[in-house]
């Protein structure tokens, strides 16, 4: 039973309250609705999130809407805006996002106008409940994306959208936009039991450096994430050169994927490429969307882990790197703020300069990161578990779904 392996990590008693929550929700149908299976942490989250709500009962789907590359082309530009991108989305490449959520809730509509809860996942599938037509349940718009200073024409664009819906739900109070519904913040969680964050033994993170040709008798430096502009691995690249004056055998590690919504990708890993030249200490790995016991390893093989975001919904690579018990170097921003407690965890940045500074000050006080990683992960187990994240959805749905009843028995 997946429950009881979370107990032995999350505790009894956390199990216990999520069958508690649960019971008012047994066989009530709930459908997650995102634009990719593969890569980044929606998909990520909802892998585990759906086979444990099955387990407690509850009818969990998970549906993904597809598109053409204009659409993806559109709905990258919308990420970008969201996250204070000033641009312009061309009217050609509305009418694609517009036309391809009809397409999707046609296809859909059989499934997801009688279920009871609704979780739409950011803004690629946002339309599907204007245009669904009628809908019996709850539909709740769940926004990853660090909102809090969006380039206003596009959010006015898609805050139609979003407010068709009965409620949403953001990482952080900071993010939320006025909206005529309620709204909820549950920040997202790692998965301590799967591919990418169990245990690993030494022989095989050893085996995971020499694939790469990294000498773990040396310092490493490692970011994890997809290759991105808002995960600035160029600015990790000038910090790690800034630091290696002083740190003359660094490595680093700039390892990550793409998601196939993400058409940047590509460019960004060229960009990063580009800009590690000949060093042979720069390692830049662009790894399949399934190696989570690469990703694992190479994080446990670090000293210390960097996520120089300049925008971050969340980053889970922090939690995950925190969760191994390494301090992390992040961007002062975003969902990195609400991880990385400066001097407690790790050290908030906002430049290579800074970033630098704070990787020399680790790599010379071996016992701090030594502290600092064992108080990243209790962080971590206190507050960024899925058993935590799935406990808050479930009184997100409890809530909705009794309305405003005065008293709601749990069982």
């Amino acid at each position: 039973m997946l429950l009881d392996d979370y107990a032995q990590v999350a505790g009894e008693d956390a199990i216990e309250h999520l069958r508690q929550l649960a019971r008012p929700l047994v066989g009530k149908r709930f459908v997650h609705v995102n634009s990719t299976r593969i890569g980044g942490g929606v998909a990520e989250i909802l892998r585990k999130l759906i086979p444990l709500a099955r387990e407690l009962g509850i009818d969990a789907q998970w549906e993904v809407i597809t598109g053409d590359a204009e659409f993806y082309e559109c709905t990258k530009a919308m990420h970008n805006a969201l996250q204070g991108t000033p641009l312009r989305i061309a009217d050609r490449l509305l009418r694609v996002y517009e036309e391809t959520n009809r397409t999707n809730a046609e296809q859909l509509r059989d499934v997801l106008a009688p279920a009871d809860m609704v979780f739409i996942h950011d803004p690629q599938p946002a339309p599907l409940a204007e245009y669904i037509g009628k809908r019996s349940g709850h539909w709740v718009w769940r926004c990853h994306i660090d909102a809090s200073h969006p380039h206003r024409p596009v959010w006015k664009y898609l805050r139609r959208y979003v407010a068709a819906h009965d409620a949403s739900v953001f990482s952080l109070a900071s993010f939320a936009q006025a909206l005529p519904h309620p709204e909820y913040i549950i920040p997202p969680s790692i998965d301590p039991l799967s591919d990418k964050n169990i245990a690993l033994s030494e022989s095989s993170i050893r085996e995971t450096a020499k694939r790469f040709g990294i000498d773990p008798a040396r310092p490493v430096v490692a970011q994890v994430s997809r290759f991105d502009r808002f995960k600035d691995p160029v600015g990790v690249i000038a910090a790690y050169r800034l630091a290696k004056d002083y740190v003359p055998h660094l490595q680093l590690v700039l390892a990550g994927g793409s998601a196939t919504d993400d058409p940047e990708g590509e460019v960004v890993l060229a960009e990063t490429r580009a800009a590690a030249g000949d060093d042979a200490d720069i390692h830049v790995l662009a790894l399949a969307p399934d190696a989570h016991r690469t990703i694992n390893a190479l994080q446990r093989l670090a000293d210390v882990v960097i996520q120089k975001s300049t925008r971050e919904g969340f980053g889970l690579t922090v939690t995950e790197a925190m969760w191994k018990g390494k301090p992390v170097i992040g961007g002062d921003v975003g969902g990195i703020r609400l991880q990385v407690i400066d001097h407690h965890t790790g050290f908030r940045v906002s430049s290579p300069e800074g970033t630098s500074l704070r990787l020399r000050y680790l790599l010379h006080q071996p016992r701090k990161i030594q502290t600092m990683g064992w108080k990243a992960r209790e962080f971590v187990r206190e507050n960024f578990l899925v058993t935590r994240q799935l406990r808050e959805y479930l009184t997100l749905c409890v809530g909705m779904l009794h309305g405003a009843a005065e008293r709601i028995e749990l069982g």
